[in-house]
């Protein structure tokens, strides 16, 4: 019975569209919240209020680098198919640049086009 506890909270994690969007930012690798500030174009307090109901479902965790913390997938082996069930297929795996974010990994794609 204690597995379909677990398994409903993990569920009740991801029935939340933000959420899912930040799982999918997520699906290509580690990223910071400025990051997913720029690409959601939502607060950063409630990037982290959802991040927070990501990690203690343990879904993702974080490390610090520098000023920036850098947010991933706790378990992609078990998490990635099942979010291409929910959201389809990766089709650009690629990082996404944006001019709008300073962390580091845009920050450089940024001083390199100019």
């Amino acid at each position: 019975m204690n597995d379909y506890a677990e398994q409903a909270q993990l569920f009740k994690a991801l029935a939340h569209p933000v959420r899912l969007q930040i799982l999918d930012i997520l699906r290509r690798g580690a990223e910071c919240v400025c990051h997913m500030e720029a690409v959601l174009k939502k607060r950063q307090a409630y990037i982290s209020q959802q991040l927070m109901t990501l990690r203690d479902a343990g879904l993702v965790d974080s490390r610090k680098d520098g000023l920036n913390v850098f947010y991933f997938l706790v378990d992609p082996d078990a998490l990635l198919p099942l979010l291409e069930i929910a959201l389809g297929p990766l089709e650009d795996a690629s990082r996404h640049q944006l001019r709008e974010c300073v962390c580091p990994h845009c920050e450089a794609v940024v001083v390199a086009q100019n």
